[in-house]
């Protein structure tokens, strides 16, 4: 996705603008008993572990633009993971070396990547209800950039392959930088919500809600997937083999479950 950048601005030195795009996203699930949620841990702590985690990081810091410097991982016990880049720009874009994706601690999965004036990481948590067999993993991602190089040409790539049900985006631009006469720069593109920069095939599949806060170049959006079939949500069963008042009743926790984390608040049953 192409950065709207502002026409015929030069700049002063170095763009010291910071531009940070942060995530939290959502994957839900209904497992019906022990055994099934604790497969389910193990599932997405496989799926997500420290080297996949790395590698999608250095996907994202190849599409916008940046050179990874250093990378730091551990994974967790009993569950979870992260990763942290440092990044710089400006310099080749070559394939991060094996040597740096390798790089493992002894303790649990966290993985960071160094970019000499940026940086990229992600936190990833594995839970599950105590009693109602509903499970959740949520991933946390920064990406965060200083210079011309920017974390909205890797949404769309980052929307994708965590296959959310839910993700709640908050992008900000702090600081400043001076254009050839001294006056400050305040923003060095356009934009006037994150919905911009995603593609339509994304934007068709959720439900979104924008809150901006334009003076202040802060933007927030919450998206919801609008699809739900339950199949896509069981985790060691399939639909045909629940009668219908357990196919209403797991519909219901798992709507109710999804509708509290996208407005952010308990929902009190009636």
């Amino acid at each position: 996705m192409e950065i709207k950048s502002l026409k015929k601005l030069k700049l002063y030195g170095f763009n010291n603008l910071t531009k940070t795009l942060s995530f939290n996203m959502y994957d839900i699930c209904y497992a019906k008993t022990p055994e099934h949620r604790q497969a389910y841990i193990e599932y997405i702590d496989e799926e997500y572990n420290s080297d996949r985690l790395a590698r999608i990081l250095t996907d994202v810091a190849n599409i916008i633009g940046a050179h990874v410097l250093n990378i730091a991982k551990q994974d967790y016990d009993p569950q979870g993971a992260s990763v942290t880049m440092l990044v710089s720009e400006g310099q080749e874009t070559d394939t991060v070396s094996s040597e740096l994706l390798n790089t493992t601690d002894s303790s649990p999965s966290t993985v960071v990547a160094h970019l000499d004036k940026s940086h990229i990481t992600v936190h990833t948590y594995p839970e599950n209800h105590p009693s109602k067999g509903v499970t959740t993993f949520r991933a946390d991602i920064d990406v965060s950039t200083c210079g011309k190089i920017s974390p909205l040409a890797a949404l769309n790539y980052l929307v994708a392959n965590f296959s959310s049900d839910i993700a709640i985006i908050d992008y900000r631009v702090r600081g400043f930088t001076r254009d050839l006469k001294g006056k400050k720069i305040f923003i060095d593109h356009k934009i006037n919500s994150i919905q911009n920069y995603l593609s339509k095939e994304k934007r068709d599949l959720y439900h979104m809600i924008d809150v901006n806060v334009y003076q202040e170049n802060i933007f927030h959006t919450k998206m919801m997937l609008k699809e739900f079939d339950l199949d896509n949500y069981l985790f060691g069963m399939a639909k045909k083999e629940l009668i219908p008042s357990e196919k209403k009743k797991i519909k219901q926790s798992l709507i109710r479950e999804m509708g509290e984390i996208f407005h952010g608040k308990n929902i009190p049953k009636f």
